[in-house]
């Protein structure tokens, strides 16, 4: 095992275990913008561990596809993490094409996630699934034009490559483009998160909830394994927003290892300041934020083909 493989395993069982710790990051920011206290760092923890412990009820209408969903949702994410270069450090599934892969399985744990809120049969969680599905739409163009950039900034296939491919040199050559980019990754992550300001995840309101109103039938350890799935997403996409911003120093695994959880920090804290100073978009205006994430990834693209080059 190579010392770079050797950083990635321990990088990636570090973010399996710290993942439910990101989301309290970020309430905890906003409790302090707030003036409130707040909840404890470890209150995710001890909410997946109390449901893991109880039962599940399931709805006699419903049938095995509702629970097959949160296991099926958490493989998918796992299978995907092994494409991420934690750390700065090379993945070790690493393989040209894979950066298409990772972000179709994300695709795929939402559609089990979906498929899951349907086979209940209520209308409400349909409502759920339908804005989830919708929203998604809009999404993908924004992704496929950050993945083109990348390609033709960086030369290469997979993930890896084109995470691992800036250094100071390249923020030197590309840098505007590459905020461009930035900027429209870090809307698409919100939105996939379901985060302020497309969703909030912790109302109960039922005109204004998505991915809150497609798991309202799982309880148990069902419901712990998608709170935990949730929490695993949104540490994985922030890790590619990390990866994407930061320059890496060659051969200083240490410092990249460093600079990648601190840069996580961060963002935490970054999406708790936005949440505190933003409300929750109309549903008529989500599609327009996502439309406008294209068009910024689309002019971080035209910009560097313009007036920059990619790194050979």
């Amino acid at each position: 095992m190579s010392q770079s493989q050797f950083a990635w395993g321990i990088c990636f069982l570090l973010s399996l275990i710290l993942c439910p710790l990101y989301p309290a990051v970020i309430n905890r920011t906003k409790a302090f913008f707030a003036g409130r206290h707040g909840p404890r760092f470890l209150q995710v923890y001890y909410d997946i561990y109390k449901l893991l412990r109880k039962g599940s009820v399931y709805s006699r209408t419903a049938t095995d596809l509702l629970r097959l969903a949160p296991m099926a949702v958490l493989g998918t994410l796992l299978t995907a993490a092994l494409l991420l270069p934690f750390g700065m450090a090379e993945a070790p599934l690493a393989f040209s094409g894979d950066i298409i892969l990772f972000f179709y399985l994300l695709a795929f744990a939402r559609a089990m996630m979906v498929l899951g809120a349907l086979d209940t049969g209520s209308s409400f969680e349909g409502m759920g699934a339908s804005r989830e599905m919708q929203f998604s739409v809009f999404t993908e163009g924004a992704v496929f034009c950050i993945l083109a950039f990348l390609v033709l900034l960086t030369g290469r296939l997979h993930l890896t490559g084109v995470l691992n491919g800036f250094d100071v040199d390249a923020w030197i050559v590309s840098g505007t483009s590459m905020l461009f980019v930035a900027a429209a990754f870090f809307i698409v992550m919100l939105s996939e998160s379901c985060r302020m300001p497309f969703d909030d995840p912790e109302t109960h309101l039922e005109l204004t909830m998505i991915h809150e109103a497609m798991i309202l039938d799982y309880g148990g350890p069902d419901l712990g394994i998608i709170l935990y799935s949730s929490s695993l997403k949104l540490w994985m996409l922030s890790s590619f927003f990390v990866m994407l911003v930061l320059p890496v120093s060659s051969g200083d695994i240490l410092s990249n290892i460093l600079a990648y959880f601190s840069g996580m920090t961060l963002t935490a804290v970054g999406i708790g300041v936005l949440e505190s100073i933003l409300a929750r978009f109309r549903f008529l205006k989500v599609p327009q934020m996502l439309i406008g994430a294209f068009c910024i990834a689309l002019a971080g693209i035209i910009l560097m083909l313009v007036f920059e080059g990619g790194i050979q």
